[in-house]
């Protein structure tokens, strides 16, 4: 079995109709073969795809299946296992009526994984606010997973934090969306110790890296140069890593971040744990903007994700690049096919 290919699909939900989801599917699609993408059918309205997909004028032959069938169909059409909630085609004009089936479409899939029908999920890009007014309580994919996966796998532990990995570098935020005035008084060692530990077990086993090596970056200019820039990172950071590494992680910090992600440095690590969302996010778009994918990890299952939103603007036009979606479905299925054998 190729590396590149779970022996299961990959299931991936429709997003927001009224933005690019389809039409990114479609051009991945369209790519299966030159991209070697593994196997994926879409999880939603077979009519809504069709729909779109005609308005745009892309040859994309359509099939109605079942994650059973999605690999024997994949190499000649597009598989829509049809979620039955209809859904009409307006590009870019939100609708609190369609809400309900992009929920249902990020539920029905995690149930096909618990199902033992698909390798796992490759979401695309939700309008949060659309959700929101229709009464969604989380704040976003990553939380309703981690639901999704505390009431489908009770026994097994969920703890799901976000990782953003391109080609050259991988960083996993520890403190996610505050204002960055509240990084000081929100961040604790027991948080940095917790992310540590997530991503060391992720990685190896979804990723099959034996050891990996994890770099702590500092909150403040010069990971604090010893308190005259703040005591963060000698009193909750450097603590962090040290039980990191009495733990028998292989992680190294605080690491002042303006010499954390140059070539050379990024040969030393194989993942950064950042202290806030911009100093993740930044470098990783940087490097690779179009090939960087959203990664949850602290799930039992495999979830990835374009690093983009819905681009409501744009949407029905033809004009949206697939590249991130495909990037993420191909890490998916390396992630898949690791899982299996691990």
């Amino acid at each position: 079995m190729s590396a590149n290919k779970p022996r299961l699909p990959l299931a991936v939900s429709i997003g927001e109709p009224a933005g690019i989801g389809a039409e990114i599917i479609a051009k991945a699609w369209l790519q299966r073969r030159e991209k070697e993408l593994p196997p994926f059918y879409v999880v939603g309205d077979p009519a809504f795809v069709r729909n779109r997909l005609d308005r745009l004028g892309l040859a994309t032959p359509l099939v109605v299946a079942t994650p059973e069938t999605a690999c024997d169909v994949f190499a000649d059409a597009l598989p829509v296992f049809d979620l039955g909630h209809p859904v009409e085609d307006r590009p870019g004009e939100l609708s609190g009526v369609t809400a309900a089936a992009t929920i249902a479409s990020i539920e029905m899939a995690v149930r096909h994984i618990r199902g033992g029908l698909a390798a796992g999920i490759v979401t695309a890009p939700i309008q949060k606010s659309n959700l929101y007014a229709a009464g969604f309580k989380f704040p976003g994919h990553t939380e309703f997973l981690g639901e999704l996966a505390r009431r489908l796998w009770p026994d097994t532990p969920h703890e799901p934090i976000m990782m953003l990995a391109g080609p050259e570098l991988a960083t996993v935020p520890v403190t996610v969306h505050i204002a960055l005035r509240d990084v000081p008084k929100t961040l604790t060692g027991e948080m940095i110790v917790k992310a540590g530990r997530i991503v060391d077990r992720e990685m190896k086993t979804k990723f099959g890296i034996a050891r990996p090596r994890l770099a702590v970056a500092g909150v403040n200019p010069h990971a604090g140069e010893e308190g005259a820039m703040g005591h963060e990172d000698m009193e909750i950071v450097a603590p962090a890593v040290s039980e990191l590494r009495a733990e028998g992680v292989d992680a190294r910090g605080p690491l002042p971040s303006d010499t954390l992600f140059h070539a050379a440095a990024r040969k030393t690590y194989d993942v950064v744990l950042a202290m806030y969302h911009d100093q993740a996010l930044i470098p990783v778009k940087t490097i690779a903007f179009d090939e960087t994918v959203n990664v949850t990890l602290g799930l039992p299952f495999v979830r990835t994700s374009p690093d983009h939103g819905t681009a409501l603007d744009i949407a029905g036009q033809g004009v949206a690049d697939p590249s991130s979606l495909i990037a993420a479905f191909r890490m998916a299925g390396r992630m898949a096919a690791i899982g299996a054998t691990a």
